[in-house]
């Protein structure tokens, strides 16, 4: 692979690795217990341990890429050697600060315990703690150099630290008298922005979910109405009993009114069908189906005629709409739209189908204004 620059190979992989990934919350490999068990012993010191987490994934990507080196021999100094400092500082490092991971300041081989110059053999002398750290540490380097599946071993270790970076809080910005315009301006493209990790898609979800709780409270239409706390992501309107993605309930706890948020996909005529389907038995009022997708206009004439027909026959006023059509309507309606962020903004920090990516962005797009 030495076609490859060592910069383009960690960053096609750590693409592949957030797709692997999706949004699932473990990490998947086909390694053995055994090996698995090693790695997992870096993960846990990687904060503690930063020199040795780089070491290793600094000998696993020259591995790769220049199969031929042994690896355990990692400086120029030593009989075929090579300088693993100046490849993780010019390739590794720069990455993982990058990528919000433990990282050195300059390189894993600025450690006392990891720049002796002898092998990292199992007769390596550096004072690696604990000692269980230290143990996993040359026992890796010794499979990597013999038996192991290099690749994978880069992508066990990706996707703990992937997963462990989604963890971390990250506080967000709460910008403060924004014009109506930037708002609808930054919630675009935040989003639109193309994430690696799965989630976009609960975006547009906070953000109505936003608008409905600052609404609320200012309109005469919503008084003694309950608005529901929102579902998780991976909750079906089947299994839950709901009738959308956000509904507000009457007096009586009934069904009021309700939206079904569609992100990237246009709204036809069976989507509206469908969304009939679920709330034809409710006393609901109202029903938006918004998307952040432009409708079918090839079936514009059938779904006005079948948002006529629901009317007739059931009484809902059914509203199909664009995401950001309706939150430009909801936000001229609120006496102060700082009320909204804010509410965005704390939906983004508790919702736990978000990634570290989704709210990395808000911060960027805050930052770039």
């Amino acid at each position: 692979m030495k076609n490859i620059s060592p910069d383009v190979f960690i960053e096609n992989l750590y693409t592949e690795t957030m797709l692997l990934l999706g949004s699932e919350n473990e990490i998947k490999s086909n390694l053995s217990t055994a090996e698995k068990e090693l790695l997992d012993i870096v993960l846990m010191y990687s904060q503690q341990a930063k020199g040795v987490l780089t070491v290793i994934l600094t000998s696993v990507v020259y591995k790769i890429l220049h199969p031929e080196q042994d690896v355990r021999n990692h400086q120029s100094s030593i009989p075929k050697g090579y300088s693993g400092r100046s490849f993780d500082a010019q390739c590794i490092t720069p990455f993982m600060k990058a990528k919000k991971f433990p990282a050195m300041a300059e390189s894993g081989w600025l450690t006392r315990s990891l720049e002796q110059k002898v092998p990292y053999d199992k007769n390596y002398s550096g004072a690696i703690n604990p000692p269980e750290l230290k143990q996993s540490f040359l026992n890796i380097l010794d499979r990597v150099e013999n038996t192991a599946d290099t690749t994978a071993y880069l992508s066990y270790l990706l996707q703990g630290l992937i997963l462990q970076r989604n963890k971390h809080s990250i506080e967000l910005a709460k910008p403060t008298s924004l014009p109506i315009s930037t708002i609808l301006n930054l919630l675009e493209k935040h989003f639109t922005y193309r994430y690696q990790a799965e989630g976009a898609s609960r975006l547009p979800v906070l953000a109505i979910y936003a608008a409905y709780q600052a609404l609320m409270p200012e309109l005469k239409r919503f008084e003694g109405k309950s608005l529901l706390a929102i579902e998780s992501h991976t909750s079906s309107d089947i299994r839950s009993g709901r009738i959308g993605d956000i509904e507000l309930a009457d007096e009586k706890q009934r069904p009021f009114e309700a939206v079904e948020v569609k992100h990237g996909i246009a709204i036809t005529l069976q989507i509206v069908q469908d969304a009939y389907e679920k709330f034809n038995k409710t006393p609901v009022d109202r029903y938006y189906i918004l998307s952040t997708a432009k409708s079918s206009q090839n079936e514009s004439i059938a779904i006005d005629a079948e948002i006529l027909r629901i009317k007739n026959a059931h009484g809902c006023q059914l509203i199909v709409n664009g995401i950001m059509e309706t939150l430009k309507y909801y936000l001229r309606l609120l006496s102060s739209p700082y009320e909204f962020i804010e509410n965005y903004v704390n939906l983004l920090e508790e919702d736990k189908a978000l990634k570290y990516e989704h709210k990395e962005k808000w911060n960027k797009l805050i930052g770039d204004m």
